[in-house]
């Protein structure tokens, strides 16, 4: 890391919580969160967020989520006290009117938030219940609400400014590689041996988004495979018996498994700077390296094919090509962004669909979740703000001349009609 992530690193640094029996406040949950948020001084809210944290971690998920919904029903905001500054404000716009409408928009649970941030180690047992509320709250729209609040302190306590990119190789730290294994969620790490195989050949690489007050935990991370060409098979980019590439005879970089670390997280876009620093810096390191790609799963292809009443069981590999480009250039959800998640993360960061592979993805999840189809997603450096744009305005997709093609082939066509029906395309 730079002088600069040594400092943040060293000025977050993660220390454990320690508490001490004899000390534990034995006031009701909802009492230590009430004094919080009223607390003046430092060192008496310092010992009460303290003891908030250590109590909610005692918590079973029953107690976890009625701690929520006292959060997301007592710490609201009051909608008189919002109008009321409102009207305060468009009659005599200053700098008290303003700031008292600003106070009585946020909710109280948001200031307690922060101050329970300021215990050393908070900011990762914050992240933690995110991610229990997140899987305890459904769809109640109290703690739908009570998110809202989450997600936006976590986008500005995990600003790209934050975050430290960190290549991971075979020295690093255990418990980091430990966790590299877990939190691979693309294509499964299955032993040390396999994860040797992606991280000690020169033609493989990977790099993780840490954030200061969290050094020990991957944010997100991307595994790459440096390539002559753009491959159309995950098994042969990670078969066993595989000849390395050496480094200096690579022309391309292929981003083959990006996964997300903490559920916490979740909706907290770091993907895109991702990609765009890691291709900057191979550029940078590697200038024989032209072209940046992925190979992508289509996790949702077989999916709508099913809803959507469409064979394909017994499809040649030109007829799963034409569904798969079909799908990701016209299943649309009803905002008219694609279905797809995958397809809509990479076009959002400016991508263009590339190319469809079939036996792409051999495994049991390649065949159940999209037959096998694999894309490539290309990353043009000097076309991507050109593309992320249009799709951010118009919803345009970016695509080559063959995935068009391919979806033209059966646009026209009765796509519910049996293969061996349809006519020559």
């Amino acid at each position: 890391m730079s002088l600069f992530g040594d400092l943040l690193s060293t000025i977050f640094e993660r220390r454990a919580l320690t508490f001490s029996p004899g000390r534990r406040d034995p006031r009701p949950l909802e009492e230590l969160v009430g004094a919080l948020v009223g607390a003046t001084g430092e060192v008496t809210g310092l010992a009460v967020a303290a003891s908030i944290l250590q109590r909610y971690q005692e918590l079973d998920d029953d107690a976890k989520l009625a701690f929520f919904h006292h959060l997301a029903g007592n710490m609201n905001i009051d909608p008189d006290r919002v109008r009321a500054t409102l009207d305060a404000y468009q009659a005599e716009p200053g700098k008290q009117t303003y700031r008292a409408f600003m106070s009585a928009v946020e909710p109280d649970r948001q200031e307690l938030l922060r101050r329970l941030n300021q215990i050393p180690g908070a900011t990762e047992m914050l992240v933690r219940m995110r991610a229990d509320l997140l899987r305890l709250g459904g769809k109640d729209p109290e703690i739908q609400a009570l998110d809202q609040d989450f997600r936006h302190l976590f986008v500005s306590w995990f600003n790209r400014g934050f975050l430290v990119l960190r290549p991971i190789s075979w020295e690093s730290p255990a418990h980091i590689l430990e966790k590299i294994i877990a939190y691979e969620a693309v294509h499964e790490i299955e032993s040390w041996e396999d994860l040797r195989r992606r991280l000690v050949p020169g033609d493989r690489r990977c790099f993780a988004f840490f954030h200061p007050a969290m050094p020990d935990e991957p944010l997100i991370f991307v595994e790459i495979a440096l390539t002559a060409d753009i491959p159309g098979s995950i098994q042969d980019l990670l078969a066993e018996d595989r000849e390395p590439l050496s480094a200096e005879k690579a022309r391309t970089a292929v981003f083959y498994s990006i996964s997300n670390c903490q559920s916490g997280l979740a909706g907290i876009s770091f993907g895109n700077s991702l990609i765009k620093q890691v291709a900057a810096d191979l550029a940078s390191e590697l200038p024989n390296i032209r072209t940046f790609v992925t190979l992508s799963p289509i996790p949702g292809l077989t999916r709508w094919l099913v809803a959507e009443d469409i064979p394909f069981a017994d499809a040649d590999p030109k007829r799963l090509r034409q569904l798969a480009a079909h799908y990701l250039l016209s299943a649309k959800r009803p905002d008219g962004l694609p279905v797809d998640p995958v397809a809509r993360f990479h076009l959002g960061n400016g991508a263009q669909v590339h190319a469809v592979h079939t036996e792409a993805d051999t495994s049991e999840k390649g065949r159940v979740q999209s037959a096998g189809v694999m894309v490539n997603y290309l990353y043009d450096l000097g076309k991507v703000t050109q593309n992320h744009e249009r799709y951010a305005a118009q919803k345009e997709i970016a695509a080559s001349s063959d995935i068009r093609g391919l979806d033209a082939a059966v646009r026209k066509q009765d796509l519910r009609r049996p293969v061996s029906e349809q006519p020559a395309a």
